[in-house]
């Protein structure tokens, strides 16, 4: 089944389409996915920034929590105030480990006699496995896995879904909610991956294939493939899991305190808090930047950072060319002292010393709708 080299890959439900679209297929974290469709990982870039584009996502992990204790069961295995979210938002998190460090990134919403969990592909049996070690009192989990999820990204992303499901325009950034789309029961968020507007939707897998088609027969929308979804999310400065963060780095090292809200900052309670209030109250000694590089070359994912005597001070997570920026643009590690703004820092790239600084993020600014 599949493409070469995807053979004892999952396959989606909206695998058949990629096929008919002509997309690239592709291994990515278990599953055949599309790298790219024949207009291209550009074209499909700017499609997402300008107009919309339908993103293929079922690949992540859908999980329901049940029962009377499923609030306090999971704020003891995540720094987010679950008890402060209201009925149909939702919020970022991540599951820390006792050292702080990060298993994995995750969504979180309140369904109201459920919560609603989208995590990652390649941690999902991880995270469920480890939900399922943790999860104390009384609590039932369900994995969603009879489901699809997929992305409408971009500026006419509201527009676009609101002909099938009126009222969806309203929703604002992060609000999350059962909403029928095409006469088919899903569950929408207003939020996303590419710092544009737009909604993930989950919908029953056998209904997928008909809602993405009707979706992409909108003359504002495109599909879009893993390409464009990593130089989007890389210009929107959102880590990717696994590269920008994982069990070695920390909220606080990741830039990532503003999901740790002021309940969870001071009364701790989830693991690795004594060593995550340590570095709020003294600092970390490294952190992610934004890095742009002076020149045209791409500074890649392991690139080694310099300061101007020679010395290792970083090195790079994330990188590649931003479309929308129009250059090279990466993410990375470095320590603090140098973590300022226009600090001047060097990348070595293929054995030479290049010049780069350190920028703030995002690269190009967010475009959520707050209503």
């Amino acid at each position: 089944m599949g493409e070469p080299g995807t053979a004892g890959q999952k396959e989606t439900p909206l695998f058949t389409l990629h096929q008919e679209l002509g997309g690239k297929i592709v291994p990515f974290a278990g599953y055949a996915l599309p790298v790219q469709y024949p207009a291209g990982i550009m074209a499909e870039h700017k499609q997402t920034r300008e107009y919309a584009g339908l993103f293929d996502v079922s690949h992540m992990g859908q999980v329901k929590l049940e029962g009377a204790d499923r609030v306090a069961a999971l704020e003891a295995l995540v720094p987010a105030d679950l008890a402060g979210l209201a009925e149909g938002r939702q919020r970022y998190s991540f599951f820390t480990n006792d050292a702080g460090g990060i298993l994995d990134d995750l969504m979180i919403s309140n369904q109201g006699d459920w919560l609603f969990l989208v995590v990652n592909a390649a941690c999902k049996d991880a995270d469920i496995a480890h939900l399922k070690a943790n999860l104390k009192g009384e609590v039932t989990l369900t994995e969603l896995s009879d489901r699809a999820l997929m992305a409408l990204q971009g500026p006419k992303a509201a527009a676009v879904l609101a002909r099938l499901a009126p009222g969806v325009e309203t929703m604002r950034f992060m609000d999350c909610k059962p909403v029928e789309i095409d006469g088919t029961a899903c569950i929408v968020s207003r939020s996303g991956y590419t710092g544009e507007d737009g909604y993930e939707i989950s919908v029953p897998a056998e209904a997928a294939d008909a809602l993405a088609r009707h979706l992409l027969s909108a003359e504002e929308v495109m599909p879009i493939g893993l390409g464009a979804r990593d130089s989007l999310r890389l210009e929107a400065g959102l880590c990717l899991y696994g590269h920008d963060i994982d069990t070695t780095t920390t909220p606080v090292e990741a830039d990532l305190t503003w999901a740790i809200q002021k309940r969870r900052r001071e009364g701790g309670g989830f693991p690795g808090a004594a060593v995550v209030q340590e570095q709020l109250a003294e600092g970390a000694q490294r952190r992610r930047v934004g890095l742009l590089p002076e020149g045209r070359a791409p500074m890649r994912e392991g690139t080694v950072l310099q300061n101007d005597q020679g010395e290792v001070v970083g090195k790079v997570t994330s990188g590649g060319f931003g479309p929308t920026v129009g250059g090279p643009v990466a993410m990375g590690y470095v320590d603090s002292g140098l973590a300022a703004e226009g600090t001047a820092l060097q990348a070595v790239v293929r054995g030479k010393a290049l010049p780069c600084k350190v920028a703030a993020l995002p690269f190009v600014k967010h475009n959520y709708f707050r209503g």
